[in-house]
């Protein structure tokens, strides 16, 4: 008995010890580079590399620089308005598609969603040719409005999935008994269903917001005009150059990427637990 005691506890402490290593080292792979590039975004002077030095003179020149001598402004506002039109229209139309497909049977329901799979398996890159070739027949090369709606396209097939795997969790016990009291079809979904996943609204938002800010390729391959730039291509022009590269510029315009996701982040944040408990409990 006292052997197996003995056992058990040996066992524990190698599990904790795994444990708490695996999660610093997952600590240490996160943090470092945040603080690499804390580090060379309020350095002083001419920054030509990435290193962590807390020795250096702090400065809010770097800052400053990019709203001055750069179009970093104007990349900012674009990002920001993409991003938020690709949320708003992209969560809208996942949740009803998954609402729809949950909740109802008709013609082309499986097939459809099948294709949703099989699209989600062609990678982007394999797609640009054709994206540039649309772009060119409807007149959209270099604009935002065509650079949002491929964003909004491309995240439809496997969040519709995702958003219907979770209405799927939902008893339909509660779509019955709101029946039963009269509820049509649109009150059941807004004041019965809705409030329940709102978890996965808050993550699908979360999700769609933060693409354009850190999504480079399709935006460089589709806008051609400076001041059309989403902010990852423009932070890029800083440092494709190796002979001039602006790093310090670039640490300070990743850093300012950050405050609209971490805003809208504590936002939503809330509500990935509160759709749980509040919703159609009625009946």
């Amino acid at each position: 008995m006292a052997n197996m005691l003995k056992s058990q506890k040996t066992s524990r402490i190698i599990s904790k010890f795994f444990t708490y290593f695996y999660l610093i080292l997952l600590a240490v792979i996160i943090i470092y580079p945040l603080l690499i590039t804390a580090s060379s975004a309020f350095k002083a002077g001419n920054v030509t590399a990435f290193n962590l030095n807390f020795d250096a003179e702090w400065t809010l020149a770097n800052f400053s620089r990019l709203f001055t001598e750069t179009l970093y402004g104007s990349w900012y506002m674009n990002t920001l308005i993409i991003a938020l039109v690709t949320m708003v229209v992209q969560v809208t139309v996942i949740t009803l598609a998954g609402y729809t497909y949950s909740r109802y049977r008709f013609v082309g329901r499986k097939k459809s969603l099948m294709f949703f799979l099989i699209i989600q398996m062609v990678p982007t890159t394999a797609a640009l040719t054709a994206f540039y070739v649309m772009a060119l027949l409807l007149g959209a090369l270099d604009q935002s409005w065509f650079l949002m709606f491929l964003y909004i396209g491309g995240g439809i097939p496997m969040n519709t999935w995702l958003m219907k795997g979770y209405f799927d969790t939902i008893p339909y016990d509660l779509d019955e008994s709101a029946k039963l009291d009269g509820a049509g079809h649109f009150r059941i979904f807004a004041q019965i269903v809705l409030p329940l996943v709102k978890p996965m609204i808050a993550v699908q938002s979360l999700w769609a917001f933060m693409t354009p800010f850190g999504e480079y390729m399709l935006a460089k391959f589709l806008l051609r005009t400076p001041e059309n730039y989403t902010v990852a291509i423009g932070l890029q022009t800083f440092i494709n150059n190796p002979q001039n590269q602006k790093v310090a510029l670039f640490a300070a315009g990743a850093i300012l990427i950050a405050i609209p996701i971490t805003i809208l982040f504590f936002m939503l944040q809330k509500h990935f637990v509160a759709g749980l408990t509040s919703g159609g409990t009625k009946g």
